[in-house]
């Protein structure tokens, strides 16, 4: 669809650069690479800061490569390595400058960001329908399902045939009928055609292209491969969702390393009120069954609120044996009145297995209706542990499973900013469940909070004396060059090193102002569960008095 394109940065790369840089030289776990050519040229930039790559080890399921940059909506060529946490909301796995637009320099991409996510691919990974990352992926990532995103599709059918979409104002939503909700091949091969035929467009080259390709856009065709969509989050209308609202056409290369930092500290505090509302908020159960209270228990909120609606919709969808041989019997599961969209339960009663036609746990992660209005039918009271998925629970990142797989990265990367960082975000998770209890417990971490912070400020200045001479003991600025031999150069003037302790002076400095924001957060937080507590203790008081009366 296009062929080489080269992009320069001006002045401001350098200043992208000297960020890498300094973050590197900051915390060894920051990776960067820049890809170099023959003729010394701008090249392409990758990096993943050390969160990002921790990120991967829970959530590194499911990938989206976002070149939203392609469609002219950014100024300035930026994409970036996107999933999903365990409540559903995107998380950053890497970001990338790409200045020079060719099959090789994809491939250096995907290679070079594989490498700094410890060599673990992908099951799944979605991108636009570029032929030169198509090609790049199958190299790269020849194991990993390749899906090309539907909205880009949508968009790029809207601009080859305007004439069509500007006479017949019906076929944009007749289109994107047969596309999202054709529920089986035969049922979207159907509607294909008769679409085509109803508009007269059998013959058009470009939907000729995009039906030969259906099996790597079309939903129905995609469900066996996990992508980790809960409520048709690549529905939103394109892949941008984590820099959504941090990066647009007006963002110059100065302002995109400060946007870049605002986006991920506005992610870190949507993620820690998630945890906090999963942890502190009693779901609300809507039936008697104990699978319901299991999940309630296992799930995070929004994953807990999806699981619900499917458990509670098993109620319309009865689910009829209509075949029984040994240990495996398969089930007709329909909605009242709605016998022609039925879905067939496979269910080994020996194993605990089921498959459903449908396939939405291959999908999303999440069980669906069918499959557990067989287990009600079969008496079936807890979801087996295969049925759930450890990156939707409330544990996914902690656990074995989680150690282990840090135990594959290096030394410096376990015990790192991120590491810490996580590790204190849920101490001080559980520390705020149990000084909401009682106004008693309540003082007692309040003093303990501020006894805290007045030794944490007491070491800061002990420290900060020392700080120059130490900032480059955890070693010098690198920088990955990808030529032939894919070889690592460091490189440091000593004005460079002197550059470079003023700036990482400042960024401790920083630091220091954005911990002691979380730290006054959290204390507001304490507050205002204590003054929650005592407007519902007056409110309880209230109604005890009127039933007297």
């Amino acid at each position: 669809m296009s062929g080489n394109r080269q992009r320069t940065l001006g002045g401001g790369g350098q200043h992208v650069l000297d960020y890498l840089k300094r973050m590197q030289a900051e915390n060894p776990a920051f990776f960067y690479a820049v890809q170099s050519d023959s003729e010394h040229s701008g090249g392409n930039i990758l990096w993943a800061d050390a969160s990002a790559r921790l990120n991967y080890t829970h959530f590194g399921d499911t990938v989206i490569f976002d070149t939203t940059y392609r469609t002219h909506r950014y100024r300035l060529p930026f994409a970036s390595f996107t999933g999903f946490n365990h409540h559903g909301q995107p998380v950053l796995f890497g970001c990338a400058l790409i200045l020079n637009e060719s099959e090789s320099s994809y491939v250096w991409l995907f290679q070079t960001w594989l490498h700094a996510m410890s060599g673990h691919s992908p099951a799944s990974i979605t991108t636009d329908p570029e032929r030169l990352i198509q090609s790049a992926v199958a190299q790269v990532l020849p194991g990993t399902r390749h899906r090309f995103c539907k909205w880009a599709i949508f968009r790029e059918t809207k601009e080859k045939l305007p004439q069509l979409y500007q006479s017949q104002p019906t076929f944009e939503a007749e289109f994107k009928k047969c596309v999202n909700e054709s529920e089986t091949i035969n049922e979207f091969e159907s509607s294909w055609e008769s679409l085509l035929q109803r508009y007269y467009i059998m013959d058009n080259e470009w939907l000729r292209s995009m039906y030969s390709a259906r099996q790597q856009w079309v939903p129905v065709y995609m469900r066996d491969a996990f992508f980790g969509e809960v409520s048709g989050t690549e529905g939103s209308g394109g892949l941008n969702l984590f820099f959504d609202g941090f990066v647009n056409a007006s963002t110059t290369i100065q302002m995109l390393v400060k946007q870049y930092e605002k986006a991920i500290v506005s992610w870190h505090e949507k993620e820690l009120k998630a945890d906090y509302d999963t942890i502190n908020t009693t779901p609300v159960l809507k039936t008697p069954s104990p699978m319901e209270k299991q999940a309630a228990n296992l799930y995070t909120k929004r994953i807990f609120k999806k699981f619900q609606e499917e458990l509670v919709e098993t109620l319309a969808n009865p689910a009829t044996k209509i075949d029984d041989s040994g240990t495996v019997a398969t089930y007709r599961v329909a909605k009242f009145g709605e016998d022609h969209k039925a879905n067939a339960v496979s269910f080994n009663s020996f194993e605990m297995k089921a498959s459903c036609s449908c396939q939405m746990f291959e999908y999303s992660g999440i069980i669906c209706r069918h499959v557990l209005a067989v287990f009600r039918a079969k008496n079936v009271l807890t979801l087996p542990s295969q049925y759930v998925l450890k990156r939707w629970t409330r544990n996914a990142k902690t656990g074995p499973v989680v150690e282990e797989q840090a135990s594959e990265l290096p030394v410096h990367f376990r015990d790192s900013l991120t590491v810490r960082y996580n590790n204190l975000r849920q101490e001080a998770i559980k520390f705020v469940e149990e000084g909401a209890k009682s106004i008693h417990i309540y003082n007692v971490a309040l003093d303990a909070l501020q006894e805290a912070a007045k030794k944490v400020a007491s070491i800061k200045n002990r420290s900060s004396g020392a700080t120059q001479g130490a900032t480059l003991a955890n070693g010098g600025s690198q920088e990955l060059h990808s030529n032939e031999e894919n070889q690592t150069a460091a490189y440091q003037s000593v004005d460079e090193k002197e550059k470079k302790i003023n700036e990482l002076t400042t960024e401790i400095e920083n630091t220091n102002q954005r911990c002691e924001v979380y730290r006054t957060n959290l204390l507001a937080v304490l507050r205002d569960m204590e003054e929650q507590k005592l407007k519902l203790s007056v409110k309880v008081q209230n109604a005890k008095l009127s039933l007297k009366e």
